[in-house]
């Protein structure tokens, strides 16, 4: 067997097996990461996967808070601080009912090795509740998040752990926990990422993560000699903050995005997709994508009831580069048989771990472009970094600047990812290219600080 066979053995019986979706992300790493592994023994001698599988912290809670109705709501809340060898924990907070210490674990330990690959000096972490802010009023949002804030603010800190957003999780709500963090400590300081402009926020960091996710593609597929996405056509899952401003770059470069999802089902226009109607609908009514073809009557709006069951209507529309921006497990393998007999040369994951493993591996055997979250969406944790140093100067950048340092970013992230890939014998492949560079950035950094 393998030394990454080895590894993985380790943990067959472990607690992490409980979890899923965690379990499901460490095994990708560790399958990817043999050929490191087997080159250097010091990552075995020191113990490295045993410790970096394992938070330094999981922080569980009890929230309690009153609503509209003055009746008193209980909820969980969770801060997984999971590493911190190379910066401050960084990570989201996420405000959804399925959130649980599993789900975190994984979401968690994703961003330790999204975090190394942008060069910036942060850890990774992950929080949030199982709190659905759906439905809620302005107040009932608020007076969550002050009793969300009022436990986690004795374990946060501008040098011990900087949450950001996450689903759930916007401006509005920063806003709220930052108020309130204010309240308690009567500190005026970066402990949160994402806030408004008006008080510490960054331009761009709504953006962030799906132009991001376009400029890391564009290099992608400069570097492996593939046409660009001018002119061409994309498909598009999911219909948030992340698949919103894929979109708009995507429109910006030439490209014609002629889809997008909701949990209801999936928006096909061919002329490509109306995205100021599709920003109305979503982002003002918060209402469904049925919505768009009372306006636009040539588009397609295909019921997730309508479709075969273990497949998505959204990736058998035919098209150049497909971007799953959703959630996790989205795109299958049925779905990846259907890109690749449509002609798909790129997948670009926007959300985080989009793809089944089974969907990754006949990506990959049919060698089309595959950029794996952990490197392709790290844009957004990339411009709420240059927030904390925008906080820690006690300045601002404007659009442009903090546009152009994320293309930058991202397309040193994609050159790290090929040039790693290439030099440990698996050219062409960007998932063992960056779990292989994320890995060894933070490994170093912890057999260097000793145990």
């Amino acid at each position: 067997m393998s030394i990454a066979g080895d590894e993985i053995k380790k943990f067959e019986k472990d607690d992490c097996k409980q979890d899923d979706v965690f379990y499901q992300a460490m095994e990708e790493v560790i399958c990817s990461i043999g050929p490191l592994l087997e080159s250097d023994p010091k990552y075995k001698k020191y113990a490295i996967l045993e410790r970096l599988v394992v938070p330094d912290r999981v922080i569980k809670f009890k929230v309690t808070w009153l609503d509209d109705n003055n009746e008193i709501q209980v909820n969980t809340g969770f801060r997984v601080q999971f590493n911190n060898a190379l910066g401050p924990y960084k990570g989201g907070l996420r405000f959804h009912p399925t959130v649980n210490e599993g789900i975190l674990k994984f979401l968690g330990f994703e961003q330790i090795l999204k975090n190394s690959l942008t060069g910036l000096p942060i850890g990774g972490g992950k929080g949030g509740s199982d709190f659905n802010p759906k439905g809620k009023s302005d107040f009932e949002i608020m007076k969550f998040c002050s009793a969300f804030m009022t436990e986690l603010h004795k374990y946060i800190g501008p040098r011990i752990d900087v949450p950001a957003g996450d689903i759930g999780v916007g401006g509005r709500e920063i806003g709220f926990l930052f108020g309130e963090y204010k309240k308690i400590t009567s500190s005026y300081e970066g402990v949160l990422t994402g806030k408004p402009f008006v008080f510490g926020g960054s331009l761009m960091r709504p953006e962030a993560t799906g132009y991001g996710a376009v400029y890391f593609t564009q290099k992608m597929l400069e570097i492996e000699g593939k046409e660009s996405l001018e002119g061409k056509i994309c498909t598009v899952s999911g219909a948030g903050n992340v698949a919103l401003h894929a979109i708009e770059k995507l429109q910006q470069i030439g490209a014609i995005a002629v889809s997008c999802t909701d949990s209801k089902g999936t928006l096909y226009d061919s002329r490509g997709v109306d995205l100021a109607l599709l920003k109305d609908i979503k982002l003002n009514r918060r209402a469904s994508l049925e919505e768009y073809i009372k306006v636009h009557e040539s588009a397609k709006y295909t019921p997730i009831a309508e479709y075969p069951e273990g497949a998505h209507a959204v990736w058998d529309i035919p098209c150049y580069a497909a971007f799953p921006c959703a959630t996790q497990n989205e795109l299958n393998e049925t779905d990846a048989h259907n890109l690749i007999t449509n002609g798909c040369e790129s997948v670009t994951e926007g959300a985080n771990m989009p793809s089944t493993p089974e969907a990754t591996a006949a990506i990959l055997s049919h060698n089309l472009c595959f950029a794996p979250a952990k490197a392709a969406n790290a844009g957004g944790v990339a411009v709420s970094s240059f927030e904390m140093s925008q906080n820690a100067a006690m300045t601002k950048w404007t659009f442009e600047e903090v546009d152009e340092k994320l293309k930058i970013v991202m397309q040193q992230i994609c050159t790290r990812v090929a040039l790693t890939a290439k030099d440990y014998g698996v050219e062409g492949n960007y998932v063992d290219g960056a779990n292989i560079a994320g890995f060894k950035k933070v490994a170093d950094a912890m057999i260097a600080e000793g145990i």
